[in-house]
């Protein structure tokens, strides 16, 4: 086009987004950052009950000889489920507690299907899984400390 042409033909602004649209972007942006503290809420939940109950959890643990260390391994397991609860909910190195996550939850979903078979709580865990494996690809975060 020639200068003239252009002046007598300029460019129409785009049109604001629709409601839809505003939505599908908020969503966007903000689903990390949900999906980061919901999992986090999750590993809160279940180290904090592996701590205050752990004989409860014994049951989940493959064969260790000796009730003592099948106690203390299920302690530090919940102690490692609350210290990423915390850094995940206050977005600490996200994408790297991710991944301890992702081992964490893969070997939890491989133990309990291989002495169990398939179930819904394996399912269930399945799922908290994926999104673990979602945040570690994630490299648009709000709200964190720490990339």
């Amino acid at each position: 086009m020639t200068p003239s042409a252009r002046a007598s033909h300029p460019e129409q602004p785009a049109p604001p987004p629709g409601p839809g649209e505003r939505a599908g972007q908020l969503a966007a942006e903000w689903a990390p950052t949900v999906g980061r503290v919901l999992l986090g809420l999750v590993l809160a939940w279940f180290g904090y009950h592996e701590l205050v109950q752990p004989s409860v959890w014994t049951g989940y643990v493959p064969v260790v000889s000796g009730s003592t260390l099948v106690v203390l391994l299920v302690l530090a397991h919940g102690w490692l489920l609350l210290m990423l609860a915390v850094a995940m909910v206050a977005g600490i190195a996200v994408r790297a507690v991710a991944a301890v996550a992702v081992v964490l939850l893969l070997q939890i979903v491989t133990s309990l299907t291989m002495s169990n078979g398939l179930s819904d709580l394996i399912l269930r865990d399945m799922g908290v899984l994926g999104l673990a494996v979602c945040l570690t690809a994630s490299t648009r975060q709000r709200l964190v400390l720490s990339r």
